[in-house]
């Protein structure tokens, strides 16, 4: 089994689209654990406030048939794909970690570069696994969220009820 960390983000119909999402990833890989849900600005477009969160899922899944399920959970969530990279979104599932593997596999990057460019993945990382290290940094992600600039980017946790 592998151990993968999972960036979920939402800035449209945030509650719904993160509950059923959680729902889903429990369905498909049993107990998560979570960090807790924060708040930030859009970073890359003008937009509404994204809603975002790490969970933490066991798998015997494939890079690349784990890429597949969580691209299907964004679908059922009425993801669209053809805007630009950086847009409004339903629902976004990224792979952060898949054990302590590193480099391109099944055409996923890992680690997923933006757990040292955005608060918003990085503190809830640092929440859920504040002891583990960073495949390539060789810090743990407490350590990386103590050195990151926290001014650069707005952030908050909100109160967010899934059952």
């Amino acid at each position: 089994m592998a151990i993968v960390y999972l960036s979920l983000g939402s800035n449209i119909d945030r509650e719904k689209h993160l509950c059923a999402a959680m729902d889903a990833l429990v369905e498909a890989f049993g107990d998560l654990k979570m960090s807790q849900v924060y708040e930030s600005e859009a970073v890359g477009f003008e937009g509404d406030n994204f809603y975002n969160l790490v969970a933490a899922i066991d798998t015997d899944l494939s890079v690349g048939e784990l890429a597949l399920r969580l691209r299907d959970i964004e679908d059922a969530n009425g993801r669209v794909r053809s805007g630009p990279k950086f847009s409004a979104r339903t629902l976004d599932i990224d792979i952060l970690t898949y054990d302590d593997v590193a480099g391109d596999v099944d055409g996923v990057a890992l680690p997923r570069d933006e757990i040292l460019k955005n608060a918003f993945v990085l503190l809830p990382l640092s929440e859920v696994a504040p002891t583990d290290m960073h495949p390539v940094q060789g810090k743990t992600y407490q350590q990386l969220w103590e050195e990151y600039d926290q001014a650069s980017q707005k952030l908050w946790a909100v109160a967010f009820d899934w059952p």
